[in-house]
């Protein structure tokens, strides 16, 4: 089978099994809640008709400018700079979704951007935000908190094996001199680490670690699949493309908590009703041999899909998706085209 190209010719990560897990439809509203550089979008705006909508979100104020200059003039567009996290408190998303999109990790061009302090493989300020606007800086971090904090987020989020003799080394190396560049933090976490035959640079997990800590990814994932569910009007679908296991794990304990019923507990006197809000589309999906070698990212890429169940199937209605109101921390509007 020929594989589907974006719009753009750029061919994000597992891009035809996205667009055929969202299932879009021409008058339906999708939301990008991680727009990047819009490879997925482009190909949901594709198949949209005229009375569709494309509502797009992202933190990252470079990706923010793309979506503006790409898709700002097109009315059946709406752009948002925030978190997914904060979705459920966007008005545009108060009406009802028909497709959720989250595209988890650093994007390629964060990753290819030394300034931007993502990747160990380019020497940049030790910076690892997805906002450079709010929040503190890994440098910032790494500068305050004490051993303890830096080997348990190392161990948590890295699952680094090695976390507390890495935390001991940060600890003594900033005593001499502040670590603000990603080449002084990954030599300082290669020298910590044991000599062997590791595939993957010895600073890898740290700094993965680090990038979850600082941009808060995990806390927001689970909000923003909060967030989804409820916005998702009966029928919808959920698209989330996870790239390690942390993420993973979350998005598919999510999905199953949802859909099938706790097991049975002797101890409760009295069985508690459980009415399913999803069901899974499959199972976990990955990228085939074919992708994984025109794009190396591809490789640890897991797509899971689910959609939201109707009134019909034990769902409460689709009221329930639009009647929440604004939430704390509900991100400002860039733009807004179309429909308010």
């Amino acid at each position: 089978m020929e594989r589907a190209v974006a719009p753009s010719g750029h061919l994000p990560v597992m891009y035809a099994q996205v667009l055929e897990g969202l299932r879009v439809i021409g008058d339906g509203t999708y939301l990008d809640g991680t727009f990047g550089r819009g490879g997925h979008a482009r190909g949901v705006l594709a198949k949209l008709g005229p009375g569709g909508r494309l509502l797009l979100m992202d933190k990252d104020p470079e990706a923010i400018a793309v979506a503006e200059r790409e898709f700002g003039a097109d009315p059946r567009v709406s752009i948002f700079r925030g978190s997914f996290a904060a979705l459920g408190g966007w008005d545009a998303t108060s009406a009802g979704l028909d497709g959720v999109l989250l595209d988890l990790g650093v994007s390629s061009p964060q990753l290819d951007v030394a300034e931007r302090g993502f990747s160990f493989g380019k020497d940049g300020p030790l910076d690892m935000r997805m906002d450079p606007d709010t929040g503190e800086s890994a440098a910032e971090w790494l500068a305050r908190a004490d051993e303890r904090e830096i080997a348990d987020v190392l161990w948590t989020y890295g699952e680094e094996r090695m976390s507390r003799r890495i935390a001991r080394a940060i600890v003594a190396g900033r005593g001499e001199n502040p670590l603000t560049r990603t080449a002084q933090l990954a030599e300082l976490i290669a020298r910590a680490m044991p000599r062997g035959d590791a595939k993957i640079h010895p600073a890898t997990r740290s700094f993965q670690a680090i990038r979850i800590h600082i941009n808060r990814e995990l806390a927001d994932l689970e909000a923003g699949l909060d967030g989804a569910l409820a916005r998702l009007r009966p029928g919808g679908r959920l698209a989330v493309i996870s790239f390690h296991s942390l993420e993973d794990r979350i998005v598919k304990r999510f999905i199953a908590r949802h859909a099938k019923a706790p097991p049975a507990n002797r101890r409760m006197p009295v069985e508690v009703a459980f009415t399913p809000t999803l069901r899974a589309i499959g199972s976990a999906i990955k990228a085939d041999d074919e992708e994984i070698a025109s794009n190396p990212r591809a490789r640890s890429a897991v797509l899971r899909v689910a959609e939201k169940l109707g009134s019909g199937d034990g769902e409460q209605g689709a009221a329930a998706a639009g009647s929440r109101g604004p939430v704390a921390g509900s991100p400002s509007p860039v733009s807004k085209g179309g429909r308010a």
